[in-house]
């Protein structure tokens, strides 16, 4: 197993694509710590897990907040004693135009996006650099390339590849290795509610399809993939990446 031994925690993953990365990394051998505001959806999953064996558990987190970042990096040394992956999967979305955008709303969505990522790691890098540890941040394709109504989001995930990026050189010195993946479309509840937004739900789905020239979004699982290369040793010479896993999106073909 992959991450036999290893504890990892993974923010937002009570749903979508970070409880595909729990179950994922679970099944590697990982003791895994799920941090999420929605802590029936994390204790839902966990309880699933730890049922089969895997050292699961589950903490109520706004991400958003210092303090209960710094609880739940304390929480998941006292039940698992080390700290080894930080997964910063935790984020929100707003399909508006910019014109349409509250500063309250533009505060809220950055806090969650992009302010978790600082807090997140800030209070994990003592750990991190003690195990020589891996950061995996969930990008986005809107950061490199932008989408049509969704400027605050692709300023925030924009915002966390040029993080990584920074970080990465940072912490190079000390073994912490740090990158990020960038999704296009994946089929998760969030993007549901992106597609129920629109005007025409319908077309929107074609066209989700149709912008990917494998001919589909992605699963939740085979970004889960993605951040486990990037979370173990396969990927140990590998660092500062804005890695796209877009079933081919972003060659513009």
């Amino acid at each position: 197993m992959i991450l036999a031994g290893k504890t990892a925690i993974v923010t937002g993953g009570g749903s979508g694509i970070g409880e595909a990365i729990v179950r994922l990394f679970a099944a590697q051998g990982a003791n895994v710590m799920i941090a999420d505001w929605d802590e029936q959806g994390a204790v839902r999953i966990t309880n699933d897990l730890t049922s089969s064996g895997h050292r699961v558990a589950a903490w109520k987190t706004d991400v958003s907040k210092s303090s209960d970042v710094q609880t739940l990096i304390q929480e998941t040394v006292e039940r698992f004693g080390s700290l080894d992956v930080l997964v910063n999967n935790a984020a929100v979305i707003l399909p508006k135009f910019l014109e349409d955008v509250e500063e309250e709303e533009w505060d809220r969505l950055h806090n969650i996006n992009l302010k978790s990522v600082f807090l997140t790691i800030k209070y994990a890098l003592p750990l991190l650099k003690e195990s020589r540890g891996a950061v995996v941040n969930m990008a986005s394709l809107n950061g490199l390339i932008g989408q049509k109504m969704n400027p605050v989001y692709a300023a925030s995930k924009g915002g966390v590849i040029a993080f990584t990026k920074a970080l990465a050189i940072d912490y190079a010195p000390v073994g912490v290795r740090v990158n990020c993946i960038c999704p296009a479309g994946v089929a998760t509840p969030l993007l549901q509610q992106w597609i129920q937004d629109q005007a025409d739900p319908v077309a929107t789905i074609q066209a989700l399809n149709d912008m990917h020239p494998i001919g589909r979004p992605a699963t939740s699982e085979e970004i889960a993939q993605a951040a486990l290369y990037l979370a173990s040793s396969q990927s140990g010479f590998v660092t500062g990446v804005a890695l796209p896993v877009d079933g081919g999106a972003s060659l513009g073909y």
